[in-house]
């Protein structure tokens, strides 16, 4: 009876020992979290921001009314003109050629008209015949005339006072009429060129102000300086899938330095319902719903449907759905489950 009683405890003492233990519980997830507060993602309108350069509202094209050979170009890129200054000149001999030969033909058709006419006042030829010759002397004339001017043409002068921003050909090279030579830019009204990329070209349009800052203060008077979107180019630039637009200054210095940078901002936020910027990355898509991923007290995951207003460089601009205060996940959305438990690796608050 005992090795039988020893026998049972050892095989229950086996069938014990068999046992699987069960597996641990897997580890709470790691996320790292933005407490979204009242710094600088709580505030009442968030800008979007543009870098861009001080243009000239107009930039004239010049060139020569006459093909020739570039003999002399006296201005650089940068140099300030004055109205009538010469910039270039082309190579005169075949103007010169152009104008001795026109003036010699009017004075060929002079002594022949003055001749015709004495014949025709004794009678000797028809009055056809004089018709014939006044129509030559006119026809000379004009010529002459064009030559003249032509010759004129070979000298280069700025129209008005400006800064050449763009020099586009070089003594020794020969141009056709018109072909642009320099790129003036008249002094006056200062204008703001930016970029605006496509995917945000849609909240904007003329007329909006914009708040525009530069980077070099010096001889820039009263800065920084009040603005409107004076226009927005209808294309998009095919490399840079950019779209052009321009910021009319209002009361800028009207010699504000050309190619200067500037900085402009155009406010999104208006009311007093605060508006906050949370990271790209925070936004979870729940269909055609954005949300964001909320840390409760006990860090527990709850997702949140969010109202976004715009989507820039710095963020997403959530105008609904978030308080200051509250703590969501800053990266891995993906990874989170409704209800699940988090280890918080807290962040400093966004800035």
């Amino acid at each position: 009876m005992k090795t039988s009683a020893a026998i049972g405890a050892m095989a229950l003492f086996l069938a014990a020992c068999s046992e699987v233990a069960p597996p641990p519980a897997p580890p709470a997830r790691l996320v790292r979290t933005l407490k979204v507060g009242a710094g600088d993602t709580a505030i009442n309108g968030v800008d979007r921001s543009y870098s861009g350069e001080v243009r000239a509202r107009v930039e004239t094209t010049l060139g020569f009314r006459v093909a020739g050979k570039i003999a002399e170009r006296r201005v650089d890129v940068g140099q300030a003109v004055r109205a009538g200054q010469v910039l270039a000149r082309l190579d005169p001999a075949d103007s010169a050629l152009q104008l001795t030969q026109a003036e010699a033909q009017l004075a060929l058709a002079t002594a022949d008209l003055a001749r015709y006419r004495d014949l025709r006042a004794k009678n000797f030829i028809s009055a056809s015949a004089l018709d014939a010759r006044e129509t030559a002397f006119k026809a000379a004339e004009a010529q002459a005339r064009l030559a003249r001017n032509q010759a004129g043409y070979t000298t280069l002068t700025a129209e008005r006072n400006g800064v050449v921003s763009q020099v586009l050909a070089e003594a020794g090279q020969v141009v056709g009429a018109g072909q642009a030579v320099f790129r003036l830019a008249p002094d006056g009204e200062r204008e703001v060129a930016i970029s605006i990329p496509e995917s945000e070209i849609g909240a904007f349009k003329p007329g909006q102000v914009a708040k525009v800052s530069f980077w070099a203060t010096a001889g820039t008077k009263g800065m920084p300086a009040s603005g409107r979107l004076r226009e927005i180019s209808p294309m998009a630039d095919p490399m840079t899938r950019t779209f052009a637009a321009r910021i009319s200054l209002q009361d800028a210095d009207p010699l504000l330095p050309l190619g200067m940078t500037a900085t402009v901002r155009f406010p999104t936020g208006s009311g007093d319902a605060p508006v906050l910027v949370v990271p790209l990355t925070a936004i979870f898509q729940q269909g055609d719903q954005p949300a964001v991923w909320i840390v409760g007290a006990d860090n527990t995951a709850s997702l949140r449907v969010v109202s976004i207003a715009a989507y820039t460089d710095a963020g997403a601009v959530v105008s609904g759905g978030l308080a200051p205060g509250e703590q969501i996940v800053a990266a891995g959305v993906h990874l989170v489950a409704a209800g699940e438990k988090l280890r918080v690796v807290p962040q400093a608050t966004r800035r």
